[in-house]
């Protein structure tokens, strides 16, 4: 494994490898999609995100942030992508203290809008804290992949039965 882990201020020794390959959990926990290379934008930094998708849980895995301003903008969760890559799920929720899950029960809705040539997709994740809904919209990045796959994925994996789950398509599609 490359050690990135000290460049992004994870703690090196809370990545162990399992002989599972990653994709199962020592829960039995399966990864069944990942949202990558998408952003959070906040006041004066854009926050880097990661979602795992699990059949128990959604997993939020916080990969870095930048200055918004366009003059300091750089995609700073590079590193943090590839660690997670090698991680299982119990792993990568301890990666960082801003990591957290979202378990199925809680989850109400998972929306995309497919992004066109001059807006990014749009990713919003719905869910129960406490008896008050959350909801998250998350941007993709340039080089991101959209995620329809990821979606359509969810929308027939019985886990997410009980969740909204659609695709949107924006009206004016060429816009």
């Amino acid at each position: 494994m490359t050690d990135y882990a000290g460049d992004v201020g994870i703690d090196a020794d809370a990545i162990k490898h399992s002989d599972t390959g990653g994709d199962l959990d020592a829960t039995r926990e399966t990864q069944v999609g990942r949202f990558t290379e998408w952003f959070r934008v906040r006041p004066t930094a854009l926050h880097f995100w990661e979602v795992l998708a699990t059949d128990e849980r959604l997993v939020f895995c916080f990969a870095g942030q930048s200055f918004s301003s366009a003059l300091l903008r750089a995609d700073m969760g590079t590193r943090t992508r590839d660690v997670l890559g090698e991680c299982t799920i119990d792993e990568a929720l301890v990666l960082s203290d801003r990591n957290f899950a979202v378990s199925l029960a809680d989850l109400e809705a998972i929306s995309l809008r497919k992004g066109t040539r001059t807006r990014k997709a749009r990713l919003t994740i719905e869910w129960i804290v406490d008896g008050d809904r959350e909801s998250w919209t998350l941007s993709n990045t340039k080089g991101g992949e959209e995620g329809i796959g990821v979606v359509e994925n969810l929308s027939s994996h019985r886990a997410y039965a009980d969740t909204s789950i659609e695709v949107e398509t924006p009206r004016l599609a060429f816009f």
